[in-house]
């Protein structure tokens, strides 16, 4: 199956009605987490690619984030983040994006996130490298970490200050041994960074399903390791189970992700 060709049209079609909704949305939170913005765009695209998906492949899973799961028993699950970094977008920043990701079973096997905003569209299937812009993209073969420049995603807790304050332990410990820090909160830029090359890793303690199918298979196609914050494998087993659940990842070049994990397993 050319799931890249289906992602590449779907996306850009996806592409032009964010840009149709961008600087003209107002943004709610979801109950219960103030960090969650929702716009009526992230509903708008959900439903347009949840029904890309269906008509095209009417047998395969699919999870979008804000429609949740839809469960059909397929061993293929699309998953789908219809605005990655909302706040972004309604604050009318540029660092937003939209991701699709496909998952054999519990593997991710193809992605593609488009960026509208930086024109930049990553597609990767498992085994056929990454592109950007059609273009062949790879991670960094840097192996000094205080040569390269890495993303923390940071936000508050307030549910949980302490988990605040150990995030924060965590970034300083990261500061002192990396040039320099970044971050533009979305893994539609900053992972994908890392799958260019700009970026040596990226580090996200607080995520969801759909924040890593695509990413992963983008940056693992283009050479990088992505697993859990403590190195081991990320499990997407029984996916319709997993909208829930956090997934807390460390993305970067295989030498980088080693030295990188020796510190976040030890706030895993």
């Amino acid at each position: 199956m050319n799931h890249q060709a289906f992602l590449k049209t779907e996306l850009q079609k996806a592409a032009k009605t964010a840009l149709s909704y961008f600087g003209k949305v107002t943004p709610t939170t979801k109950p219960g987490d103030n960090n969650q913005v929702l716009t009526e765009a992230d509903l708008a695209i959900g439903k347009q690619l949840v029904a890309a998906v269906q008509a095209t492949y009417p047998d395969h899973n699919v999870i979008d984030e804000e429609a949740g799961a839809i469960d059909k028993n397929s061993r293929y699950t699309w998953v789908i983040d219809p605005i990655e970094a909302t706040a972004n977008f309604a604050s009318g920043t540029p660092d937003w994006g939209i991701m699709i990701g496909l998952l054999d079973g519990s593997t991710p096997i193809a992605g593609g996130i488009v960026a509208p905003m930086h024109h930049k569209l990553y597609l990767a299937a498992k085994d056929q490298g990454t592109t950007c812009n059609d273009q062949p993209v790879h991670a960094t073969d840097e192996t000094n970490l205080l040569k390269t420049m890495v993303s923390f995603s940071l936000g508050g807790h307030q549910d949980d200050p302490e988990q605040t304050r150990r995030e924060c332990r965590l970034l300083g410990e990261i500061l002192l041994k990396v040039r320099n820090m970044r971050n533009t909160d979305c893994e539609a830029v900053d992972t994908m960074y890392v799958a260019s090359g700009s970026y040596g890793g990226r580090i996200n303690m607080t995520s969801k399903i759909w924040d890593n199918v695509a990413p992963q298979i983008i940056c693992e196609e283009a050479g990088a390791k992505w697993t859990s914050v403590d190195g081991s494998p990320i499990d997407y087993s029984n996916p319709a189970s997993k909208i829930k659940q956090n997934y807390a990842f460390c993305v970067a070049s295989p030498a980088l992700h080693e030295q990188l994990t020796r510190i976040t397993k030890q706030y895993a």
